[in-house]
């Protein structure tokens, strides 16, 4: 059998958007630099990546 909703005050409304946050990024150590970085990123400091120069100093990519 169909019951009615209830009322939901604004309380309980309100309280599911309240657990809705941002995380802080998760930074790892550069193995070549020792700066923080974003993790599976290039190392915006040095440009390495996985232990290889991705990018070079004046910002264009490496010869592989």
């Amino acid at each position: 059998m169909a019951v009615p909703k209830g009322k939901v005050s604004k309380s309980r409304r309100d309280k599911r958007a309240a657990n809705w946050k941002i995380s802080a990024p998760n930074l790892v150590e550069c193995p070549q630099c020792h700066e923080l970085k974003a993790s599976h990123q290039v190392c915006p400091k040095c440009g390495y990546y996985d232990k290889k120069q991705v990018v070079v100093e004046n910002g264009k990519k490496a010869d592989k």
